[in-house]
């Protein structure tokens, strides 16, 4: 019985460790409140926030990196400072020099938006329910910066597009839900294309660092990457 026991133990124990040791090699990261050159009618002062949480909650929920939360940080001090000042049970207390370091800081600009609507409204509008014929495009680039906390290099860069559009009779219900300013967007091709660059931001963040430069998700990302030059190449005219 009592080596049953200690092989119950063992087990565990080992359980934790191989738990520990996948953390451990996960990407610490920390993301940076967006900035905006694009001029994006619906850019706000709030949506570079907006945006960060986004892009927190999609990284958190791959669960191949270590998010950090440091916006959150100074309520983290104040619990520690609490524990400090002897009125927490030291053996519940926060234990100080625990907090974790990131490896990457990743930093986003929208760099281009665009939008552009087709075949006017019209149609009906009642009670906050339109219906049109309408097409509405949106097209957004974002620029991508991870930068290495060590050596304060950036050790990678890229730039995600995403394009999205709505056609035929639409149907649009104005209501909450996409959250905090760009609640009114949810279901638009702004909030589709928004949505779409953050979830790309998020696969490409996946292949980079946690698969690595040189594996083979990267090929694909590439031929996006030579394609947009292309295209951005064939745009400008040269003399």
């Amino acid at each position: 019985m009592k080596i049953k026991a200690l092989l119950i133990f063992l087990l565990f124990c080992t359980i934790a460790l191989v738990q520990d040791g996948l953390a451990a090699g996960k990407p610490r990261i920390g993301v940076l409140r967006f900035t905006n050159h694009s001029g994006a009618a619906w850019w706000n002062g709030g949506v570079g926030t907006d945006l960060q949480d986004m892009l927190i909650s999609e990284l958190a929920s791959t669960n191949s990196f270590r998010v950090l939360e440091r916006r959150e940080l100074d309520a983290v001090l104040d619990e520690q400072d609490l524990g400090r000042s002897g009125r927490i049970n030291p053996r519940t207390r926060a234990r100080l020099g625990k907090i974790t370091g990131a490896q990457y800081l990743v930093a986003a600009t929208v760099s281009a938006f665009e939008q552009n609507t087709s075949g006017g409204g019209g149609g009906l509008s009642f009670r906050g329910i339109s219906l049109g014929g309408r097409q509405d495009k949106a097209y957004m680039a974002v620029d991508l910066k991870v930068i290495d906390v060590e050596t304060g290099e950036i050790y990678d860069a890229r730039t995600v597009e995403a394009t999205s559009k709505s056609s035929g009779v639409s149907v649009g219900v104005y209501r909450d839900g996409f959250g905090g300013h760009l609640s009114e967007y949810k279901n638009t091709p702004v909030g589709k294309a928004i949505r779409a660059c953050i979830i790309e931001i998020t696969d490409y963040l996946q292949c980079s660092l946690v698969e690595g430069k040189d594996s083979g998700c990267m090929d694909q990302y590439n031929r996006k990457e030579q394609n947009r030059r292309e295209k951005t190449r064939g745009s400008i005219d040269l003399d």
